[in-house]
């Protein structure tokens, strides 16, 4: 690992800090920033559309879209991950957030911000990892070929089904009008551009250059999204810091329901696949997709439908807050329990 992913945790906290104190020292600069939109009214924030695009583009670069040929050599795991991931866990995070949030905090916390925070806690629950999924990979020495065709697949599938199923459930449960063309346009530039780039991309680009220089070109890259994850934070926290000074109590009991989920569905996930026999190697890793979230999507979506000073978009940031920390003690687990899980294999 390099250094970045060896100390994920500390430049987490340190990216929370400098933006918290970026919002708190220069709050006329981070309001100008925070109105730069695509378009009137939109919500959709140039900055933060630019860095994420710096992100998720050469993920998407790295994906292979031939190693979904190889599902079939062990279909199990793969079909776990994905019922895990669009059959339990958004409608898993929207149970637990209505009797969270609607009813054990609602005295703490009102209707409105428990509608608010329900809402980006179903954004979150509904977009699978992409870009970090890798990392917990090689941290549980995970099989790096079948953790692409679960990130491929994973991806293909939230074309179609996040928007469905966040405003069916955020209507639903938190009683929130979902603005439809803004859900959609969220896809299109968070998701559809950034694939799209990184399929025709990846196919010129070998085509043209050939593997190992391909693979130089990946190389060069990887700085520049690691330094855009970082801004990209950094950002997110800047538009937040009123809300995480002020609602600090919030920030805890969002994440009571939060944690929950992670343990949850990781736990489902790994089990399961052992009671089906799958590898270690292929199920530690799709505990840790079941389990983690792509929060930067979350996090812009959630600022795109109902700006980025709302309990929304402060739900999705409690997620990045908590998510290192938890995926890291997933992997500790995947590999502490790795004797007893193959036991039976």
């Amino acid at each position: 690992m390099n250094i970045f992913e060896r100390y994920l945790s500390i430049w987490v906290a340190l990216c929370m800090v400098i933006g918290v104190a970026i919002g708190t020292l220069f709050p006329e600069v981070t309001g100008l920033i925070r109105q730069l939109e695509f378009g009137k009214n939109s919500h959709i924030n140039i900055p933060i559309a630019i860095l994420i695009w710096l992100m998720i583009y050469p993920m998407m670069l790295k994906i292979d879209f031939h190693s979904l040929l190889s599902v079939g050599k062990e279909p199990k795991g793969l079909m776990v991950t994905l019922g895990v991931n669009w059959l339990i866990k958004p409608f898993s995070m929207a149970l637990l957030g209505w009797v969270f949030f609607k009813h054990l905090f609602l005295p703490l916390l009102g209707i409105d911000l428990a509608n608010q925070y329900l809402a980006g806690a179903i954004i979150l629950s509904a977009a699978p990892c992409t870009a970090m999924v890798f990392v917990w990979s090689y941290l549980t020495n995970g099989n790096p070929a079948y953790t692409l065709v679960q990130v491929a697949v994973n991806d293909l599938i939230m074309l179609v089904l996040f928007a469905p199923i966040v405003a069916f459930l955020v209507t639903g449960t938190a009683g929130i009008t979902v603005p439809y063309h803004v859900l959609f346009l969220s896809v299109i530039i968070f998701i559809v551009i950034p694939l799209s780039l990184g399929v025709i991309s990846r196919v010129v680009l070998l085509r043209y250059w050939g593997e190992a220089r391909f693979e130089q070109f990946m190389a060069r890259l990887h700085p520049i999204t690691m330094i855009a994850l970082l801004l990209t934070l950094i950002t997110i926290f800047a538009f937040q810091s009123d809300n995480l000074i002020v609602r600090w109590f919030h920030v805890i009991l969002i994440a009571i329901p939060l944690l929950i989920q992670v343990y949850f569905n990781s736990s489902l996930t790994y089990l399961v696949m052992r009671s089906l026999k799958v590898p270690h190697n292929i199920a530690s890793p799709g505990a840790l997709i079941g389990a983690s979230n792509f929060f930067e999507l979350a996090v812009a979506t959630a600022i795109a439908l109902y700006g980025p000073s709302s309990g929304a978009a402060l739900a999705t940031v409690v997620g990045v807050l908590v998510e290192v920390p938890v995926m890291l003690s997933i992997c500790g687990v995947c590999n502490r329990t790795k004797g007893w899980y193959e036991q039976r294999l």
